[in-house]
């Protein structure tokens, strides 16, 4: 059994026009492909929700900031294809550049507010970029439900917002960040860690995790953050862009934990970047764990 692969706008909303006569829903779940568990569990998440379930595959080049980087990120159609079939997935749309911005593509979609910092003081234009190919996504598909994980957070309310503002129908389901067995963040960037990256890469969630057991204690915020970017270092990180402690519901920096929050970080380990976040509770309501979890 394979999964059909659709590369044109055309095919695409026909198939979908057909499954819309019958009554069916759709979702649709929006990848850059190089598969992981994290991403098969948001498909497994949609076909629960969802008579049909389109699975996008697009290396959007207008969200990348290096063009060494977008040449380096793993493409790996095949092998995706292949992971989709057994979980039953319906579509695969794979199109070309020229199917998502053909020629004299002039529109560009930005967000304020929940995409300044964190990310975007580091990448300009990443949220652009994003928040344009996702509202496309969107649109070609005419999907009822979207599905994202909470690892790229930011981007998470992004996508919240841009939906929100345009009006367009349809509803945001986020899930759980999915985890390796030692902790680390799935992430199709870690296929180019090498060998000893690997191994150094999941002290990142480690001191993330830590960290927020320390904020949720009411320890400084200040000095809790700065230790924590001296230790991300000290395990062999080359930089660290950002460590940082935002509001759950719209991002807004915090001082304290004085209401439900994330810690935030994006840090290098050799040329990977790496992103994770950890919920921080305020300390009279923080009821659950926050030790990492291994599945969405």
């Amino acid at each position: 059994m394979s999964v059909p692969i659709v590369r044109t706008v055309a095919e695409l909303r026909k198939t979908v026009a057909a499954w819309r006569k019958t009554g069916l829903t759709v979702a649709v779940v929006p990848t850059m492909g190089a598969l992981h568990e994290g991403h098969l569990s948001l498909v497994r998440a949609a076909l629960d929700r969802a008579d049909r379930v389109i699975v996008t595959l697009f290396v959007n080049p207008k969200q990348f900031n290096s063009a060494a980087d977008l040449a380096a990120y793993p493409r790996t159609e095949h092998e995706d294809a292949a992971k989709l079939a057994p979980l039953g997935a319906h579509m695969l749309y794979a199109p070309d550049g020229a199917q998502v911005y053909p020629e004299g593509f002039a529109t560009t979609v930005s967000v304020s507010g929940v995409s300044e910092g964190l990310c975007s003081a580091h990448r300009p234009g990443h949220f652009d970029g994003m928040a344009t190919v996702v509202a496309k996504l969107f649109l070609q598909t005419g999907a009822d439900l979207a599905f994202f994980g909470e690892k790229d957070f930011q981007q998470l309310h992004v996508v919240r917002r841009l939906a929100r503002d345009l009006d367009l129908p349809i509803d945001i389901v986020a899930y759980p960040t999915v985890r390796e067995a030692d902790g680390l963040a799935m992430s199709s960037r870690n296929l180019r860690l090498s060998a000893a990256e690997r191994q150094a890469a999941p002290k990142l969630a480690e001191i993330l995790f830590a960290t927020a057991e320390r904020l949720t204690a009411g320890e400084s915020t200040e000095n809790v953050l700065a230790e924590a970017r001296q230790a991300v270092v000290q395990a062999g990180y080359t930089k660290v862009e950002y460590l940082e402690l935002r509001a759950e519901d719209d991002l807004s920096p915090l001082e304290a934990a004085e209401r439900p929050a994330r810690l935030l970080v994006a840090a290098w380990l050799g040329d990977v970047r790496l992103i994770d976040n950890a919920s921080v509770q305020p300390r009279q309501s923080a009821t659950e764990t926050l030790a990492p979890a291994t599945a969405a």
